[in-house]
């Protein structure tokens, strides 16, 4: 039995999904994979931190308002003395997204990678902004960054990519890849209006209560510049990729695509054409026999154009506490050897 320690940057969400799975899967994953998933530092900027090198009661941090407070922990430690100090073997980053800076999530991961962790994250800043240079590290230490959950959740797009179509020649890549639009639209064709079903979009959590990053198209396009650096092997700067959002849309756009037997849909796409990447986020009205035209709600789709199998598309959730701690759980187990 090999056991992983790990330290949590960050508990929102994502962490408390991360950790229930942990709880109520890690007897199963221990008697599978002969791995054993010991948590011994979180820190977080709004509930405190805990380090204990013997491992963390995490039940009881799920019930915690502080983590300074628990009576196992050593409180106090910032972020990057929490990384530095602790014993872990693989750092967990999820603070906050910022696709402008990366920060401060960027400085999170280098530090793990430099102390000779491995890091698995599912935050899209760093990835989308400086993973050739953070990749790049990760092989001079001898580690491993994994980064699944910053395209589709705890679908698995990128393992797909990656690995079983690494050699299959992928030429094309189109995906929904923000459910918020996605189910705006979805509701639109419907019946609704724009402004309706962005408050129910709201309502139901899909969207903040900002939500130009999603519907502005923002989101999309840095996981499109995360598939470009990882499958295409080409760092994109974001403003370099056509970037449109669903505003525009009406219901009469809407009905006149209807009409015409297609679909308004948000695409994020790269393609090669004679020696250019091109890479866009934009509205696409796609027809009804296209792969993509049938996701509906606030599901998550894309579709890999190879050279030897043509068209190959994955679908499924792209967001949520559980599904997104499963790519964390997907990764960490790659890491590891066990796929």
């Amino acid at each position: 039995m090999q056991t992983v320690r790990l330290a949590l940057i960050g508990f929102g969400n994502v962490g408390q999904g991360f950790s229930q799975i942990l709880l109520e899967r890690g007897d199963i994953y221990a008697e599978k994979f002969g791995l054993r998933f010991l948590v011994v530092a979180i820190n977080d900027m709004l509930r405190g931190s805990a380090f204990n090198p013997d491992g963390l009661d995490l039940a009881a941090c799920l019930r915690a308002a502080n983590l300074s407070d628990l009576p196992d922990g050593t409180p106090g430690l910032d972020v990057f003395a929490t990384i530095a100090r602790c014993n872990a073997d693989a750092v967990v980053e999820l603070s906050y997204t910022n696709l402008k800076t990366g920060e401060p999530a960027t400085g999170h991961v280098r530090l793990a990678l430099e102390s000779g962790k491995h890091v698995v994250t599912s935050n899209k800043g760093p990835i989308a902004l400086n993973y050739a240079a953070l990749s790049q590290l990760a092989r001079t230490k001898n580690v491993k960054i994994g980064i699944e959950g910053t395209v589709m959740s705890g679908t698995p797009s990128l393992h797909l990519g990656m690995e079983l179509l690494a050699g299959a020649g992928i030429t094309r890549i189109q995906g929904i890849l923000n459910g918020t639009t996605n189910y705006i639209l979805t509701q639109m064709e419907s019946g609704a209006s724009y402004a309706g079903a962005l408050a129910e979009a709201q309502a139901r959590g899909y969207a903040e209560a900002d939500p130009s990053g999603d519907v502005e198209g923002f989101d999309t396009a840095g996981k499109v510049a995360i598939l470009s650096a990882v499958l295409m092997g080409t760092s994109l700067p974001l403003d370099q990729i056509d970037r449109a959002g669903i505003t525009g849309i009406t219901n009469s756009d809407v009905e006149e695509a209807r009409a015409n037997g297609q679909r308004w849909k948000l695409i994020g796409s790269l393609e090669k054409k004679d020696g250019i990447l091109l890479a866009s986020v934009k509205p696409v009205r796609l027809p009804l026999g296209h792969p993509l035209a049938s996701v509906s709600g606030a599901t998550n789709a894309i579709t890999y154009t190879t050279d030897l199998l043509g068209d190959v598309t994955l679908i499924g959730p792209g967001a949520g506490r559980a599904e997104t701690g499963y790519a964390l759980i997907c990764d960490l187990l790659s890491i590891y050897g066990i796929y």
